[in-house]
């Protein structure tokens, strides 16, 4: 472990609540404001069941995240490790005890609440993969046996997410990780090593997918084969977001959604309902906004003095533009459809959890941009 992880660090509450991105905050909760006002609607033109509990969540969300930001992030530093090896065994109880949904085994019930490990273990990754490659000089970060335990923690939360079984997620946590190995420094033509052998792998995984993963690539390829059966959720997107137009048929107003043709309203598709309803303009407006937050992350990864937290914030930034990308992207019918929420925007309890606690990180990066750790060999 990197002794600089290790100086004691200094409290000063005031001083660290004057340093919080109140901006930042401010843009969060716009777009939390974009998920209540479409859950609302999603519900009929109702605040229960979905948008009361999302404005509670998120506002529980919001003292969690500012809670994190100030702890120093030094101490953030220390738990990385430890975090990881909690997700792992997290992720090692879903196999053996966890809540079997649509065919998959992904949640553990934990006070009422369904807890999702895999995205938990996405952030707990990204903090161990930032430990062990804080301020390793270019030399060692050239040397292929140092990559070797890093590629090691990637793998193996992967592979047992994919027991789970969760393709979309093992995808996502490997090119996450993949995003830090590049933001590090490993050369560009490691990765074209990696990606060669590509194609035979997933032929071979398609080839021992289950029937479901199977059907829903196919059902990508092809919607209009069983436009009644696996293809109707991503033909009924389709529809409500051409039928929205340029500026949509109005609040309230959405036809596909309020008369339950569109499947899964409030979580994986809840942005066909903003392109229904606000049309092309609206959909662009909430990307925009998604956007922002997403340079504000790259922001205050460039604006970080330490290795630790540059690695960190834009390990999180990644993540979150990968949840974006992957919603807007399936309901669009770009890729095929998985489970994947709009971040604030989707009704789901754990999906808020932890995506506020990845921003209460991100936030401890900000508030402690300026910190130095002690001076060491450059060790990793």
């Amino acid at each position: 472990m990197d002794r600089r992880l290790w100086r004691e660090p200094s409290f000063d509450l005031m001083a660290k609540i004057l340093q919080v991105n109140w901006l930042y905050v401010i843009l969060l909760c716009c777009l939390a404001g974009v998920g209540y006002i479409t859950l609302y609607s999603a519900a009929g033109g109702s605040p229960e069941p979905y948008a009361t509990r999302h404005a509670m969540r998120f506002a529980v969300g919001v003292l969690i995240m500012l809670s994190i930001g100030l702890v120093d992030i030094r101490v953030i530093a220390r738990l990385a490790w430890p975090a990881w090896v909690g997700g792992v065994v997290l992720l090692g109880l879903v196999l053996r005890m966890g809540h079997v949904g649509k065919g998959a085994q992904r949640w553990l019930d934990v006070g009422g609440l369904q807890l999702q490990p895999s995205e938990l273990m996405k952030l707990a990754l990204v903090l161990a993969l930032a430990a062990w490659f804080h301020r390793a000089s270019r030399e060692r970060v050239g040397n292929p046996l140092f990559l070797i335990p890093p590629l090691i923690a990637i793998l193996i939360p992967v592979g047992l997410i994919l027991k789970e079984p969760n393709l979309g997620t093992a995808v996502i946590t490997l090119m996450l990780g993949g995003a830090i190995f590049f933001a590090a420094g490993v050369r560009w033509w490691k990765f074209v090593m990696v990606l060669l052998p590509v194609p035979l792998v997933v032929k071979f995984a398609y080839a021992h997918m289950h029937d479901y993963q199977r059907a829903r690539i196919d059902t990508f390829m092809h919607p209009e084969s069983d436009p009644l059966g696996a293809g109707y959720n991503i033909i009924q997107s389709k529809i409500a977001l051409g039928s929205g137009g340029m500026w949509g048929k109005g609040f309230l107003q959405g036809t596909q959604a309020h008369l339950d043709f569109l499947p899964e309203k409030q979580t994986d598709f809840i942005f066909t309902i903003i392109g229904e309803e606000w049309g092309f303009a609206g959909g662009i407006v909430v990307m925009g906004l998604l956007g922002l937050i997403i340079i504000g992350g790259m922001l205050i990864a460039l604006r970080c003095r330490n290795q630790f937290g540059r690695l960190v914030a834009l390990g999180i930034s990644c993540n979150f533009f990968l949840y974006v990308f992957v919603n807007i992207a399936m309901v669009m019918g770009v890729i095929p459809v998985g489970g994947v929420p709009l971040p604030l925007v989707s009704h789901g309890g754990s999906a808020m959890l932890t995506v506020m606690v990845g921003f209460g990180v991100l936030m401890s990066v900000h508030v402690h941009r300026d910190v130095v750790f002690a001076d060491a060999d450059d060790d990793g």
